[in-house]
C-alpha cells in the first residue's frame, strides 16, 4: 500500500501511457511504472530495487523521472519498508530540503539549490538565510550540480533535539560577515563619494578656490555684478 499511495501523489507528468514506452512494468493494479521511452530515456514513475552488496544494505527508491533525470519528490526505504530519506530533485539534482531518517527518527536535514545544467550561466532566486521571506537574484556559473544553500540541521533521533546547525550560502559556509562585506562593497562603489562630501561639509571643509576666482573677487569687490542665466538674451 505504501508504494501505491506515493504513486497517487506524483504529478500527472509522471504518467506515460504504456504505448509510449519501449520497456515498462505493470503493478498489480495495472499502473505503468519503470517506463523507458523509444529514445531509451526513463520517464514517469519508477521503483528502483537495490540488493545488499558487500556489506552495504539494500534499499528501494520511489519517485519520478523526466528524460532520465530525477524530478520532484523521491523516497528511499530499507528492504523492511522503513523510511530512510525524502529527497527533492530538479534537473536531476537535489533541490530544496532533503531529510534523512534512522529507525529512531529524523537524523538530519539538508538544504540544496539545483542549477540548470542547460545554461552556462543562470540567474537564480536565492533565499536570504537571515530572512526566509526575502529573495534576491544571483548569477551563478553552471556546472550541472547542486549547491549547498540554506540551513542544515543535525538531530538526536530519539528526542528530536537539535545537536548542531550549519549554514551555507551558494555552497560556501555562511557567516554574517558575508552580508556585511557585500554591503560595504556596495557602499564603496555607489555611496562613498557622496558620503565623504557630506562629512567634509559637516566639518566645515571646502575645496580651495582657484587663483583666477580669487583675483576676480578682489578686483570686483563692492561692485554689482550682472549674472547671466537662462532668462537673459
Amino acid at each position: 500500500m505504501r508504494f501505491y499511495f506515493i504513486l497517487l501523489l506524483l504529478p500527472l507528468v509522471y504518467q506515460p501511457a504504456a504505448g509510449q514506452c519501449k520497456t515498462y512494468k505493470l503493478t498489480s493494479r495495472g499502473d505503468t511504472i519503470n517506463c523507458t521511452d523509444l529514445k531509451g530515456l526513463k520517464q514517469g514513475k519508477w521503483k528502483i530495487h537495490v540488493d545488499p552488496l558487500r556489506g552495504e544494505p539494500g534499499y528501494e527508491d520511489e519517485g519520478g523521472f523526466v528524460n532520465s533525470q530525477r524530478e520532484g519528490v523521491w523516497r528511499r526505504f530499507n528492504l523492511m519498508g522503513d523510511l530512510l530519506a525524502v529527497e527533492n530533485y530538479r534537473w536531476g539534482y537535489k533541490n530544496g530540503v532533503c531529510r534523512y531518517f534512522t529507525m529512531a527518527g529524523l537524523e538530519h536535514e539538508e538544504s540544496w539549490l539545483a542549477v540548470n545544467p542547460a545554461k552556462a550561466y543562470d540567474t537564480v532566486d536565492v533565499q536570504d538565510i537571515q530572512n526566509p521571506d526575502v529573495y534576491k537574484k544571483v548569477v551563478v556559473k553552471i556546472e550541472g550540480h547542486s549547491l549547498r544553500h540554506g540551513i542544515w540541521r543535525f538531530y538526536f533521533p530519539p528526542s528530536g533535539q537539535i545537536l548542531r546547525t550549519e549554514r551555507y550560502m551558494l555552497d560556501q559556509p555562511y557567516s554574517p560577515e558575508m552580508d556585511r562585506m557585500k554591503e560595504d562593497s556596495t557602499n564603496t562603489s555607489t555611496n562613498k563619494p557622496a558620503t565623504d562630501s557630506l562629512k567634509n561639509n559637516a566639518a566645515g571643509k571646502t575645496k580651495p578656490k582657484p587663483k583666477e576666482v580669487l583675483e576676480f573677487e578682489k578686483k570686483n569687490a563692492g561692485k554689482k555684478i550682472k549674472v547671466r542665466d537662462g532668462r537673459t538674451g
